[in-house]
């Protein structure tokens, strides 16, 4: 087991960050925050789509986020260049989103009603959005970590939802990474987000229902009988005692990678210390794997934790990481098209069984 300490501190208009590290008292979180930030952005609205049944955030002050800067905002703060992290140096940095899709107050906010009644519902988007930088290393990537600093970010990640999860606006916490600038990443020093959304997402959703009707169906679990299927397959990429990764028999993105615990856990607050410590280094080769796939080429990808809601359901929720890339061929990349986007009908580019092939032989 790896060592784990965090340190809390504040930055300038008022929004919290953390610093988390292998080793402690490294005080951090004693550097302050010397800018004039003006007053905090908080998120907007979120709206309920009474065709889709769906919440839908609107949040106009994202507008206002950093694309492409020239300082970067991420690496640790020089001198006269201030940045969004105070200290001179870290390990892994969490705070919350200067221009975020949810909360933005000081104090949690309501849950949106249980029952919508009416053609234009509208609620304060209560919940909180957080950025999860992995290295003040500007030019490194996630891959490029060590086993022991992924560790370090999923436990990280751990404790922010379990943090989350307490505060009572908060329905479901999804910590993610995008990587690529053809998936529309415009800061390239690495880092993740994480979402804590104050409903339970359409997707979850699905997937609850899904398992749900198994269970009654057949007395088992659904999410049990994937592995176990995908097991005697071909579409297995890595595996170790205590995960297992592959790609899924009805996969949609060109490449796409499930990465399942072998026991059930509804989150990442249920993890023991022994499969986080096994899931660092599958997942770097998971990681590998991909990039050697086009030589010369790194794979664009998003990648996110699904857990299960913080309040409903949990039995049927189960943890686990799905990371999709649209890369169908060196140099090429997968647009959705009316199809996929408009009527949810996807189309996938190369096969599973082949996306997988490639993969397995790709290290």
């Amino acid at each position: 087991m790896s060592a784990f300490h965090a340190e809390t501190g504040g930055l300038a208009d008022g929004r919290q960050i953390l610093y988390f590290s292998t080793t402690p008292g490294a005080g951090r979180a004693s550097f302050a925050d010397k800018r004039d930030l003006g007053d905090r952005v908080s998120a907007g609205e979120i709206r309920y789509d009474v065709l889709r049944d769906e919440w839908v955030a609107v949040s106009a002050g994202r507008s206002g986020r950093p694309l492409l800067p020239v300082a970067c905002p991420l690496c640790p703060s020089d001198g006269d260049n201030l940045t969004e992290v105070p200290a001179p140096d870290y390990e892994v940095a969490v705070f919350e989103n200067r221009f975020p899709s949810f909360g933005g107050f000081s104090e949690p906010g309501p849950l949106p009603p249980a029952e919508v009644t009416g053609m234009e519902t509208a609620v304060p988007a209560s919940g909180r959005c957080e950025v999860v930088v992995f290295s003040d290393d500007h030019d490194a990537s996630l891959v490029d970590l060590g086993p022991e600093r992924v560790a370090l970010i999923v436990r990280a990640q751990a404790q922010r939802t379990a943090a989350l999860s307490a505060r009572g606006d908060i329905a479901q916490v999804f910590p993610f990474e995008n990587r690529g600038v053809e998936i529309g990443v415009t800061l390239h020093h690495p880092h993740g987000q994480i979402y804590g959304y104050p409903y339970v997402t359409p997707q979850t959703r699905r997937h609850l229902d899904a398992n749900r009707r198994h269970r009654a169906a057949t007395g088992r679990d659904l999410f049990d009988d994937i592995i176990e299927s995908e097991r005697r397959g071909p579409r297995v990429i890595a595996e170790n005692d205590h995960w297992i990764a592959f790609t899924p028999y009805a996969a949609r993105w060109p490449f796409e990678v499930h990465i399942y615990p072998n026991a059930r856990f509804a989150d990442l607050t249920e993890l023991p210390e022994e499969y986080i410590d096994a899931f660092a280094p599958l997942y770097l080769e998971v990681l590998k794997r991909c990039d050697a796939a086009y030589p010369g080429e790194q794979m664009p990808y998003m990648a996110g934790w699904h857990q299960a809601p913080v309040a409903e359901d949990r039995e049927l929720g189960r943890l686990r990481l799905e990371l999709v890339s649209i890369r169908r061929g060196a140099g090429k990349v997968k647009f959705l098209a009316s199809s996929e986007s408009v009527m949810g009908g996807w189309v996938h580019d190369l096969g599973p069984e082949t996306a997988a092939d490639m993969l397995k032989g790709a290290l």
